[in-house]
């Protein structure tokens, strides 16, 4: 084994590029579907208990400020995760896999997902 490789323990001087960004994202949105899931179900089967469980559930989420943020955060998560899926199935296809076009699909990526985040958060609030 060489003893002379390079060896960089401190991740701040690390740069990373816009595909692994995205990919890690896509990731991390996924744990965040799967986590907020819980929230969102308690809500529904809240609701579906009785007129007053739906009626306490249209009250939080249109006057509590931290259940719309979460909703947002769920809804966020979801934008971002589909977008990254669908750039996904594209390269399932064979497309996007070249260096470049692989760049310019991560940005594409992440500009369409902060437009539909800040489109859903318009919507929420």
């Amino acid at each position: 084994m060489n003893k002379k490789r390079p060896v960089n323990l401190d991740i701040s001087t690390i740069s990373m590029p816009v595909t692994a960004i995205v990919s890690i994202l896509h990731r991390v949105t996924g744990i965040i579907l799967f986590i907020g899931l819980a929230f969102l179900f308690y809500a529904f089967d809240q609701s579906l208990s009785s007129q007053q469980g739906f009626d306490q559930v249209v009250e939080v989420l249109q006057n509590n400020f931290l259940a719309k943020f979460v909703v947002w955060g769920v809804v966020s998560a979801l934008m971002y995760h589909f977008v990254a899926g669908i750039k996904h199935l594209f390269m399932d296809l064979g497309h996007f896999e070249e260096l470049e076009s692989g760049r310019m699909a991560a940005k594409a990526n992440l500009v369409i997902a902060v437009v539909l985040i800040l489109l859903a958060g318009v919507w929420i609030w």
